[in-house]
C-alpha cells in the first residue's frame, strides 16, 4: 500500500506539472495574440517581436550626382545619417553618376520597399514627377525643388533672403561700386538669387552697379572663372560665387586678381580666408534631418514646405553663422552688425524680400 500511495502521489505530481505547463503555454499564445494581433501561440508571440524589428523605418537619398562633388549634397547625406542615428531608422544613399541615372534610381529604391524616398534639385523633378505618378501610395521628398504631386513632400529654401543679406554686404563693402555675380544657368532657381541680392545691394548703396554672368552649367570652373576675370576687368571688387561646381574657378581668378568673393551652400570661407570673405548658406542637412524626423515620429505631411532665415535654413557666414575663418576686414564687425540688424528685420517682417518666382 505505501508503495502504491508513493506512485499515486506521483503521478499526481506529474499530472499538476503537465497542467502547469499547459497553462503557461495558452498564457503564452494568449500574450501572443495581444502582440501580434491575431497570434495564435507562443511561436507567434516570438515573431510578433521579430516583426516588431522589422517594423523599423528605410529612408533612401537618391542624389542626381557622385557625393563629395557638391557640398550641397553631402550635407544631405550627414543630415539623414545623424536622423539615423537618432531616430533609429535604416538609412541608404543612392548616388547616381548624373543626372539622367535618377529615374532609374528612384525606380530601385521603390523596388526595394523604403518607406520614404528623397532626392534632390531641379534636375530631379522630371524623374520624380513620372515615378511619383507611377506609384501613388509610395512617400517621396524632394529639396530645393518643387513637385506638384499628392504623394510627394517639396522642400524649398527662401535663397533670395540669404542673396538678399549677401547683395547687402556687398553694397556695404564695395570700394569700386561695382559688384557681381557669376550664376551657373539663367533658370528660375536662380533667378531667387540674383534678384535677392541686386534688392539688398540697392537698398544699402543704391548707386552700385551689379553686374551678372551665366556659365551656362552647374560643372564648368574653366567658364566661371573667364566670366569672373571679365568682371574683374570692369571693375567688380566683389563677385558672388553662385555657379555650384564652377564656384573654383571664380575663387581661382579672386586669387590671382585680388578682388573679393563667396561661396553657396557650406561655409567656403576656409579654402581661402583672404579671398573667399563670405558664404551664402543653405542648410540642407537641417531639412534632410527635419523630413526624417517628421516621417518617423509620424508628422510627415505632403505638400509644399519652405525654410528661411526664421528657420535657419538659410544665411550667411558671420551674420546667421559662426565661420572657423577670421573675419576679413573688407567686410567689417560694423558691417556685420549692420547685417544682423538687416537680418532681424527680415525676420520680424520689417524688411520684405520679394520673391521673384511669386510675381
Amino acid at each position: 500500500m505505501k508503495r502504491w500511495s508513493v506512485m499515486a502521489t506521483v503521478l499526481v505530481l506529474v499530472a499538476a506539472l503537465i497542467a502547469g505547463c499547459g497553462a503557461n503555454n495558452g498564457n503564452g499564445g494568449n500574450s501572443g495574440n495581444g502582440a501580434a494581433n491575431g497570434g495564435t501561440d507562443a511561436g507567434t508571440n516570438a515573431g510578433a517581436g521579430n516583426g516588431a524589428a522589422e517594423e523599423q523605418k528605410r529612408i533612401a537619398l537618391v542624389t542626381p550626382e557622385k557625393i563629395g562633388v557638391n557640398p550641397f549634397f553631402t550635407q544631405m547625406e550627414e543630415g539623414l545619417n545623424k536622423a539615423a542615428e537618432e531616430f533609429n531608422f535604416e538609412a541608404k544613399v543612392i548616388e547616381s553618376a548624373d543626372p539622367s541615372q535618377v529615374e532609374q534610381n528612384l525606380r530601385a529604391a521603390v523596388a526595394e520597399d523604403y518607406d520614404l524616398i528623397i532626392t534632390a534639385a531641379f534636375s530631379a523633378v522630371d524623374a520624380l514627377t513620372k515615378v511619383a505618378a507611377e506609384n501613388p501610395d509610395q512617400p517621396f521628398a524632394i529639396v530645393d525643388s518643387f513637385v506638384d504631386a499628392p504623394n510627394v513632400r517639396s522642400i524649398e529654401f527662401r535663397e533670395h533672403e540669404a542673396a538678399y543679406l549677401l547683395g547687402a554686404a556687398a553694397g556695404l563693402a564695395t570700394k569700386t561700386n561695382t559688384v557681381g555675380a557669376i550664376v551657373a544657368m539663367d533658370v528660375p532657381l536662380l533667378g531667387k538669387y540674383t534678384s535677392g541680392f541686386e534688392q539688398g545691394l540697392a537698398s544699402v548703396n543704391p548707386n552700385a552697379k551689379f553686374l551678372v554672368n551665366y556659365v551656362g552649367s552647374f560643372t564648368d570652373p574653366a567658364k566661371a572663372k573667364e566670366l569672373a576675370l571679365l568682371q574683374s576687368s570692369q571693375g567688380a571688387d566683389f563677385i558672388a560665387g553662385m555657379s555650384a561646381v564652377g564656384d573654383s574657378g571664380v575663387f581661382e581668378a579672386a586669387k590671382e586678381k585680388g578682388f573679393y568673393t563667396s561661396g553657396q551652400d557650406t561655409d567656403r570661407t576656409g579654402d581661402d580666408p583672404e579671398r573667399i570673405v563670405l558664404s551664402q548658406l543653405k542648410e540642407t542637412d537641417t531639412v534632410v534631418y527635419e523630413t526624417a524626423k517628421d516621417f518617423t515620429s509620424g508628422n510627415f505631411t505632403y505638400g509644399g514646405v519652405n525654410y528661411g532665415l526664421k528657420e535657419n535654413g538659410v544665411g550667411l557666414t558671420f551674420v546667421t553663422a559662426e565661420s572657423s575663418s577670421p573675419l576679413s576686414p573688407f567686410i567689417g564687425q560694423e558691417n556685420v552688425d549692420k547685417l544682423k540688424k538687416i537680418r532681424d528685420d527680415i525676420v520680424a517682417g520689417t524688411i520684405e524680400v520679394k520673391n521673384p518666382l511669386a510675381q
